[in-house]
Parts: structure tokens; C-alpha cells; sequence
């Protein structure tokens, strides 16, 4: 099988969204993460992931503006996912704060919002506000980070719209069956962060073993098996 880093996924709503993406969870704003989003987008990445918490949205905006005026690229290429913090989780907060992720970025839209952590107590009035926001058109597609089956469940007792989306830590050492399981049965689109375990499995001996054994690198096993 191969797998271009162009290769997507159709989200329930038939938003395609694309199989990699480029995370900059620990990266600090500055020239550094600008140019590292231009060099995802020149080699091929369309996907970029960051999160009001994060606080680089200012310069991962400014790396996709400077991509796109270099040419080559529209807007319509991309698919950027931003997540509002636990602090701004409520109906009127949660609308509030992404106006402020959307200016921070410099962006009309975004491809994706999620909810960040399932603050009990909390994400049901957030999830009405992404609700208000898919209706808008201010987003294309929605959904959550973080949320276990149970939270999944409360969530859409009450919900117009099913999370389309729930990113959750996914690695060989963390393989989320049931959780994977139902997504599929509820047609959520999980999606791994930490998928390398942040470095953490590059030296792992029996992945070093099968990553050797096929001529590739650690790295590019463990995708291969999370894709």
C-alpha cells in the first residue's frame, strides 16, 4: 500500500480532511515555527494542527500567509485545526475565543475546531457554541480532543451535531481499541497526537527490529502502522 502525504479522509460531513499533518504543540512562537510551517507546506504538508494553548497561533498564521503569497498554494489547500482552552470553555466564551484564534492566525476560517479537554461540567455549552459555528459556515467541521467513550456519550445525549473529530494520544504503547471501536461505530474520525510518543519509541528495540526488517525508520513505521 502506499500512502501519499497528500491522502485524505472523509470526515462524516464529507469535509476531506488529509491522513498527516504537521502538530507545533511545544514549539515557540517566532521565526523558527514560521519557517518550519512553510518548510511542511513546500514538502507537501496540508494539515496544521495548533491550539489557543499552544500560544504560537500568531506565528503559525504568518507561516501560512507566507506560503500562500509565495504562490502555489490557496487557502482551499488547507486544512488548519485550532482548539479552544479549557478557561474559555461556555457557550458565550467559547464563541469569543474563536474570534481570537482566528485573528491571532490571520485566517478567515478554520478547517477545524475542537475541544480541547472534556472539562466536566463545561464542554456541553462550548459544544453548543462549535455547533453555532459549523451552522455559521465559520468552520467547516468540528469536533473534540481528549474524550474518552463516556464523555463521548454525555456529550451527544444533548448534541445537534455529532463530534466529527476526537484527537486523542494514539502510539503502539497506547492503542485506544475500544475507544478506536467506537468511533468507527459513531463514524468519529479519530485522530493521533503524540503518535511517536514525543521521541520516546524512536530507540524502542522491538520497533527498531521491524523498522529495520522493512528498510524504514522508526518513525515511518509507527505512522505506517497508525495510518
Amino acid at each position: 500500500m502506499t500512502t501519499s502525504i497528500h491522502h485524505t479522509t472523509v470526515l462524516r460531513n464529507g469535509v476531506r480532511m488529509p491522513r498527516l499533518g504537521l502538530g507545533v504543540f511545544q514549539v515557540e512562537e517566532g521565526a523558527e515555527l514560521v519557517e518550519a510551517v512553510k518548510s511542511a507546506l513546500r514538502y507537501g504538508y496540508r494539515s496544521i494542527d495548533t491550539a489557543a494553548i499552544y500560544g504560537n497561533e500568531g506565528s503559525v498564521g504568518l507561516g501560512i500567509r507566507e506560503a500562500l503569497a509565495a504562490g502555489g498554494l490557496s487557502r482551499a489547500d488547507l486544512f488548519v485545526t485550532s482548539k479552544v482552552w479549557n478557561a474559555d470553555l461556555g457557550y458565550e466564551a467559547t464563541l469569543a475565543a474563536y474570534e481570537t484564534s482566528l485573528r491571532k492566525l490571520g485566517l478567515d476560517y478554520l478547517d477545524l475546531y475542537l475541544i480541547h479537554w472534556p472539562v466536566a461540567g463545561k464542554y456541553q455549552e462550548a459544544w453548543r457554541a462549535l455547533e453555532t459555528l459549523y451552522k455559521e459556515g465559520s468552520v467547516k467541521a468540528i469536533g473534540v480532543s481528549n474524550f474518552q467513550i463516556h464523555h463521548l456519550k454525555d456529550l451527544m445525549r444533548e448534541a445537534e451535531i455529532k463530534p466529527m473529530v476526537n484527537q486523542v494520544e494514539f502510539h503502539p504503547l497506547l492503542t485506544q481499541q475500544e475507544l478506536l471501536r467506537f468511533a468507527r461505530e459513531e463514524q468519529i474520525q479519530l485522530e493521533a497526537w503524540s503518535p511517536l510518543m514525543q521521541g520516546q519509541l524512536l530507540e524502542h528495540p522491538v520497533l527498531s527490529e521491524i523498522a529495520a526488517g522493512h528498510g524504514k525508520s522508526v518513525a515511518q513505521t509507527i505512522l505506517r502502522w497508525d495510518l
